[in-house]
C-alpha cells in the first residue's frame, strides 16, 4: 500500500525539508512518546540493517538514469492521489496542474520515466488525504509512530488507508507482480533520502517528530505557518 512504500519517505524527508524548525520541543504533542520511542527503535533497527542497505546496493548498481526515471515513475503515480485531494480541497489551478502533469508525463514522459511535466514549469503539488482533512479544519492530534510505516498522527494514520485506493496496488491481481513494484518503490524511496541522513543531529527520535510535525503543518496549511520568533 501507498503508506507502506513511503515508510523511508516518511521518516527523512521532512528532515530535508524542515531542518530549522527541528529544535523546537513537541512534547505536548507526543503525550505517547513512551510508547512511540520503542516503535522507533524497533523501525530504526529494520532500517539499520535491512532497508538502508538495500538501498544503498539498489543505488550502487542503478545507473544514474535508470535510477532517476524508476523514481520519477512512481511520483508519477503519485500524482493521481495528488490529483484527487486538490479535488477534494477545492484547490482548481493546482488540479489543473497535477491533471496537465499526468497526462504530459504518462504520454511524452513515457509512463512517468521521463519528468517532462516539471521541465514545462508544471511544478508538482504534494497532497493526501490527512492533509485534506487538515484542510477543513480536522486537528492533527497526538503524535504517533507506527510500525514500520513510520511518523504519523492520529488525523494521518488512517487517511494512509484511504489514499491508497489512488494507488495501483489494489488492483494488481498478480501477487508477484504486486509486491515486486511494491518493494521497489520501497527501496527506490530509501535510496533517494541516503543523502538526507546528515542532516538528522541530536536525539533522532525528537528531531524526526519535531520535523514531522512542523512538515505537516507547513503543507496543512499551504506554507502559510506563523513565524514564532
Amino acid at each position: 500500500m501507498r503508506w507502506s512504500h513511503r515508510l523511508a519517505q516518511l521518516c527523512l524527508s521532512a528532515s530535508v525539508l524542515l531542518v530549522p524548525f527541528a529544535a523546537q520541543a513537541a512534547t505536548e504533542e507526543d503525550p505517547w512518546e513512551s510508547v512511540n520511542r520503542p516503535i522507533f527503535t524497533f523501525n530504526d533497527t529494520i532500517d539499520t540493517y535491512a532497508l538502508k542497505p538495500l538501498a544503498q546496493g539498489y543505488q550502487y548498481v542503478t545507473p544514474q538514469f535508470l535510477e532517476d526515471g524508476i523514481h520519477n515513475m512512481f511520483r508519477n503515480i503519485g500524482d493521481v492521489g495528488n490529483l484527487a485531494n486538490d479535488v477534494l480541497q477545492a484547490k482548481p489551478a493546482a488540479a489543473g496542474v497535477d491533471t496537465a502533469r499526468l497526462i504530459f508525463n504518462t504520454t511524452f514522459g513515457l509512463l512517468g520515466f521521463f519528468d517532462v511535466g516539471t521541465k514545462m514549469g508544471l511544478q508538482r503539488n504534494d497532497e493526501d488525504f490527512g492533509q485534506t482533512l487538515g484542510y477543513w479544519g480536522l486537528g492533527s492530534g497526538p503524535y504517533l509512530m507506527l510500525p514500520l510505516l513510520g511518523p504519523s498522527t492520529l488525523r494521518d494514520a488512517p487517511a494512509k488507508m484511504v489514499d491508497s485506493y489512488a494507488t495501483p496496488y489494489p488492483y494488481i491481481d498478480n501477487v508477484s507482480v504486486r509486491n515486486s513494484i511494491w518493494g521497489l518503490n520501497i527501496v527506490d524511496t530509501r535510496a533517494s533520502l541516503l543523502s538526507a541522513e546528515k542532516m538528522v543531529s541530536g536525539d533522532k527520535y525528537v528531531f524526526i517528530r519535531n520535523a514531522y510535525l512542523q512538515n505537516r503543518e507547513f503543507k496543512v496549511k499551504d506554507g502559510q505557518v506563523e513565524d514564532d520568533f
